[in-house]
């Protein structure tokens, strides 16, 4: 096996122990210096340490309670990185079905995530999981 084949057999893990709610194996996919990087400006952009990762994917799992599926669309590997396209469908809370498309980045050092980058929709964050608010506007 190469290096990209590991990878890319490590993120289709991740994805379905993210879309089984397996929390223990999510943060075990980590190094102990890796982050998660989500993208935008809504209310859960931001860099998460490995300290917060618990707290933060237990609250995507506390706002699906039947769970969120993620499909993979692509990957492309090369070395420590692969690029994965992929789209997601859930039933919030709230009742409204969450459905968005992502590109995710994953960098691995031998084995372990040391930085999941994740880009999507912003405006569905917004309107679903942030039930519509925004943060304020810089002036």
């Amino acid at each position: 096996m190469t290096t990209e084949t590991d990878n890319k057999a490590r993120v289709r893990q991740f994805l379905h122990d993210l879309s089984i709610g397996n929390l223990e194996a999510l943060v075990d996919a980590y190094s102990r210096d890796g982050c998660l990087e989500t993208m935008g400006t809504t209310l859960i952009s931001g860099t998460t340490d490995y300290a917060g990762l618990p707290a933060a994917i237990s609250g995507v799992f506390g706002v699906f309670p039947s769970g969120i599926n993620f499909t993979i669309r692509g990957m492309v590997a090369e070395g420590e990185k692969v690029a994965v396209e992929a789209s997601s469908k859930g039933e919030h809370i709230s009742g409204q079905t969450y459905s968005n498309d992502y590109h995710f980045l994953f960098e691995f050092d031998k084995g372990k995530l040391v930085k999941l980058t994740e880009y999507m929709d912003t405006e569905q964050v917004t309107d679903v999981l942030c039930g519509g608010q925004r943060q304020p506007y810089p002036l």
